[in-house]
């Protein structure tokens, strides 16, 4: 009832059912929810960092470890090539989207599990899940450049113009882990084994993309078949976007962007289809 004028006022109903079109992603629905995306993935953050001692400074001691034992083995004892570049920050340069990556994938795979208690109490798209544990570690990423800031300036690593590009590579990482993500998230709600498959995933992944070694050791023959992997795109253009010592390849980037836009449709059009059983499954 209205207090104002009297009257007896209606409340929309609201019904939900499955949708009949797998292919209808209404985004408009994920808009009219974007506070709880916001406060889920704040809600990641706070408890990745929750009383610890050292909080935030993790984000910048792993990949800064890794590129020290990278250095040691790969640049000082098996003498890869890094195009020119100082091996620390040629290293670092491609943990920097690979730690993101690899985060934002283990993330976004288990979040639908991790989220049990939600899923079956109310109401919400789905997708939002696996899509704010893909925007959580960007809070890492943003760290973890800082140190590469301090350690291009430590070598007298200039910056150059193609810093302007680095959000369209790091929109590609981020479109690359939630593509994957959506299907591992599906898949592990029914296969409680994908949950154990993906640190395994992640860590030989890093060694078939360019990390440790540049893009241009790989045979030309192979290169095509290299762009495959879209982590590959992704490393290629962080380094020429930060380094700037010499052009993509633009043939690999190409190959990888297709890859991760048919990934990422097929991504939400298989999680779009299994989401109706989560509360069931899990």
């Amino acid at each position: 009832m209205d207090l104002v004028s009297g009257r007896m006022t209606r409340k929309p109903t609201i019904v939900i059912q499955p949708a009949k079109n797998f292919f209808q992603f209404d985004l408009a629905d994920i808009w009219r929810y974007r506070e709880l995306l916001y406060f889920m993935a704040w809600r990641d953050i706070v408890v990745r960092y929750k009383q610890t001692a050292m909080g935030a400074s993790w984000a910048v001691i792993q990949p800064l470890i890794t590129m020290v034992i990278f250095t040691l083995i790969f640049g000082r004892l098996a003498k890869i090539p890094s195009d020119g570049v100082p091996y620390p920050v040629f290293a670092f340069t491609a943990l920097l989207p690979w730690t993101y990556f690899s985060q934002a994938l283990t993330r976004s795979g288990n979040s639908v599990v991790s989220s049990a208690n939600l899923i079956t109490k109310i109401y919400f798209p789905r997708l939002l899940i696996p899509l704010a544990a893909s925007i959580s570690p960007l809070v890492d990423f943003f760290f973890s450049f800082l140190l590469l800031l301090a350690l291009m300036a430590w070598y007298h690593v200039g910056l150059t113009w193609g810093l302007l590009a680095l959000p369209l590579f790091l929109g590609f990482a981020f479109l690359s882990s939630l593509a994957i993500g959506l299907w591992l998230a599906a898949l592990n709600v029914r296969y409680r084994d994908v949950g154990y498959v993906i640190p395994f995933l992640t860590q030989v992944w890093m060694y078939a993309s360019p990390v440790v070694y540049p893009v241009s050791v790989v045979p030309e023959k192979w290169r095509l078949l290299y762009g495959l992997n879209p982590m590959a795109g992704v490393i290629e253009g962080f380094r020429w976007a930060l380094l700037g010592k010499q052009s993509p390849d633009f043939s690999v980037i190409a190959i990888s962007t297709g890859v991760v836009m048919a990934m990422l449709f097929g991504g939400i059009v298989y999680f779009r289809r299994s989401e109706s059983t989560f509360a069931d499954i899990i």
